[in-house]
């Protein structure tokens, strides 16, 4: 916990959000945490292995009133030896390359499935789309009530 003295403010904790191509889930992750905390956040994402930000997942958000449309997939390297106060990683692969944060307070992971790697119809990939999104919700609102920067 970080103790002020008479008239300072209080530093955002930083957040960054990893997984592997930086497209949906940690996008979606990103954009969630401004909306529901941004005010007390410093947030970003990134990729192991950046790809083009994937349009259902921009969907999927913008559902429920939240634009990521103007995000832009950015690779792990750009954020090393930066301070952290939390490194989230949304899936296994990131969590297994993920280079060390050791500037980093805490270190979370939450295996999230890919939503980009669904089959079906557009109906069938919007429902897991929608699915993961709403777990990454479950999993914020978690971290928020938590989390001593809250």
């Amino acid at each position: 916990m970080r103790y002020l003295r008479k008239g300072q403010k209080l530093a955002k904790a930083k957040v960054l959000f990893l997984c592997t191509a930086n497209s949906c889930r940690s996008q979606m992750a990103e954009g969630l945490l401004r909306r529901l905390a941004a005010d007390r956040f410093e947030v970003t994402s990134a990729g192991t292995n950046p790809a083009r930000l994937n349009p259902e997942a921009v969907e999927a958000m913008r559902e429920i009133g939240v634009d990521i449309s103007k995000h832009c997939p950015k690779s792990v390297e750009e954020f090393l030896g930066r301070h952290f106060d939390y490194v989230i990683t949304v899936c296994d692969q990131a969590r297994q390359a993920c280079p060390l944060f050791p500037a980093a307070v805490s270190t979370l992971h939450w295996n999230l499935e890919d939503p980009a790697a669904a089959r079906g119809s557009p109906e069938q990939r919007k429902a897991v789309f929608r699915r993961i999104r709403d777990e990454i919700a479950m999993h914020i609102k978690n971290f928020l009530t938590k989390c001593p920067n809250a």
